[in-house]
């Protein structure tokens, strides 16, 4: 009986031992389960460059979004007539192009992503409508400021100088 029990005491401390410590070797009645570890240059690091193209995918993209609001809300702005600051739109705008430069120049292999290219598309669709409202802007201003400029030479001139034909309007 006593050789029972010391046989079942060894067999009940068997699996604590073996669970507590790890060796590389194995008995041939052991079952291993295979471990999976991760090969330099294989698909770990293929995963790795994924998340990294991923993450500047991301960035360049937030870059081409805030240009974009930046530029629709000047376009806005001086579409429904409101007042603007064009000095603060420009250097917000001037600031916003600089970074998307930026990363495009350091990431030009993101220009091939079918996300980027409609977001840039649609940005350069932005930025043509935003040319032609400040065009026309700036044609009324200048159009205004040749009238006030031509207000102010026909208030100043007392007609002293100036021939018949002026004075006529010609």
């Amino acid at each position: 009986m006593q050789a029972q029990e010391g046989t079942a005491a060894m067999v009940i401390e068997q699996p604590v031992a073996d669970t507590e410590v790890m060796t590389t070797e194995a008995a041939a009645d052991d079952a291993l389960l295979p471990a999976l570890l991760p090969i330099v240059g294989s698909e770990a690091a293929v995963d790795g460059a994924d998340a990294v193209r991923a993450d500047e995918v991301r960035g360049l993209l937030a870059a081409i979004r805030r240009l974009e609001s930046i530029v629709e809300e000047e376009t806005v702005a001086l579409s429904t007539g409101k007042k603007i600051d064009f000095d603060d739109f420009s250097a917000r705008k001037s600031r916003s192009m600089l970074e998307f430069v930026r990363l495009m120049r350091g990431r030009m292999h993101l220009g091939g992503e079918a996300e980027v290219t409609e977001q840039i598309q649609r940005l350069r669709e932005k930025l043509e409508r935003n040319r032609s409202i400040l065009e026309m802007h700036y044609d009324a201003v200048r159009e205004v400021a040749g009238i006030i400029v031509k207000a102010i030479k026909e208030a100043e001139s007392d007609g002293t100088y100036t021939g018949r034909a002026a004075q006529d309007g010609k």
